[in-house]
């Protein structure tokens, strides 16, 4: 689909945020309580994302998507993330991994073009781990011919139920010291299953399962980087500038309307409530400089990876992080006793916030990798 009427199909996708906030979002919000109260994955918003052709808008036209600028992506998240966190999120986590291979397309890599060829053709939804996994993959890859046998216990697998591309990793001894195997298999392979374990404080909705692989086959072709397992790699200073700005979108999204909330309620205290509600949009001005600040440094996937640009993206997440928490907790204040019962908006919001702190890097962990970096030292000791 075009971005609207008249407009034609090679000019850049950037109509998704408006979608949202005017059509979309409208029916996400009212759907989040009862996906929140069953803990039941967000697939009648999926099926929306997927009419709207929202998957695939971050992919070059050349290839086959919207080609939606970074930013414009990033503004979709966030307007997801105003109306149900828990599909803000699952999507970034479909969408980071689409990034990065677009980040890498334009650098002349040809497995990325073929990777979101073949996403855009197939009209592929992904789920993967990544920060699970971190610098040690769990799992075990073992040789065999033509490719990887890999058995692996996979955890916080958002958006598993409704994605037909696994992008994950395992670990393989080899000559030179353990490795670890970076591949995508289709949920259809034999030996992958979903275990429904999703039942958590926030983000209910994410359906963010186990995924088993036992004894899958995955095939030389579909391994993509290699890497020495429990030390830093190069490959996570395009990861993570790319990853976590649209990740921190989601939040920054839920701390938008968590504020319009907290401000409302305040009204009817009236000026005993301004310096709260000051507060509060102080800490959420803090949020959003956080978030525009990670989007430019991005630059339309234009920056150059090194170590200190992910310290810089790392440090801005943890900023972020703080800010959300502190405009969320404020709100919820402002909205007195009966933001404190289940099934009020901000109830949730004050659980789903709680999950950003486990995005790479927990703010003691960041504080670390970055005093590393500052002081000339590898930003991770190795394993």
């Amino acid at each position: 689909m075009s971005n609207a009427a008249n407009v034609p199909d090679t000019a850049p996708r950037t109509d998704a945020p408006d979608l949202v906030r005017d059509e979309l979002g409208p029916r996400f919000a009212e759907r989040a309580a009862a996906h929140d109260r069953d803990g039941a994955f967000v697939d009648a918003n999926w099926a929306d994302l997927r009419e709207h052709e929202l998957f695939w808008m971050a992919i070059p036209r050349e290839l086959g998507g919207g080609g939606a600028p970074y930013a414009a992506v990033c503004d979709t998240i966030r307007a997801l993330g105003r109306a149900c966190g828990s599909t803000a999120l699952a999507y970034s986590m479909h969408t980071h991994p689409v990034a990065t291979n677009v980040f890498k397309h334009r650098r002349g890599d040809a497995g990325a073009t073929r990777a979101l060829e073949k996403i855009a053709g197939k009209r592929l939804v992904i789920a993967g781990t990544g920060a699970n996994d971190w610098l040690s993959s769990s799992g075990e890859a073992v040789p065999v011919d033509g490719g990887w046998r890999v058995n692996a216990h996979k955890r916080f697998v958002s958006g598993a139920p409704g994605a037909q591309l696994f992008v994950t990793s395992a670990g393989a001894d080899a000559a030179e010291g353990r490795q670890v195997l970076h591949f995508a298999v289709p949920f259809a392979t034999e030996g992958v299953r979903i275990v429904e374990t999703w039942d958590a404080l926030g983000m209910r909705g994410t359906g963010s399962h186990d995924v088993m692989l036992e004894d899958v086959f995955v095939p030389e072709e579909a391994v993509v980087v290699r890497r020495p397992a429990g030390v830093w790699h190069p490959m996570w200073d395009v990861v993570l500038p790319t990853a976590l700005p649209l990740i921190t979108a989601a939040y920054v999204g839920i701390a938008e309307t968590a504020a319009e909330l907290g401000r409302t309620a305040a009204r009817k205290s009236g000026a005993a409530a301004a310096s709260q509600v000051g507060a509060m949009d102080n800490a959420l001005v803090t949020a959003r400089l956080a978030l525009d600040d990670m989007v430019r440094r991005n630059d339309d996937h234009g920056f150059a990876p090194s170590q200190e640009g992910t310290q810089a993206i790392l440090a801005r997440k943890a900023i972020a992080t703080t800010a959300v928490e502190q405009t969320v907790a404020l709100a919820a204040d402002l909205a007195g006793g009966k933001g404190f019962f289940r099934g009020h908006p901000l109830e949730r919001m004050v659980r789903d916030v709680r999950a950003m702190h486990f995005h790479p890097l927990p703010v003691h962990s960041q504080e670390t990798f970055c005093g590393r970096g500052a002081l000339g030292l590898d930003p991770v000791e190795a394993d």
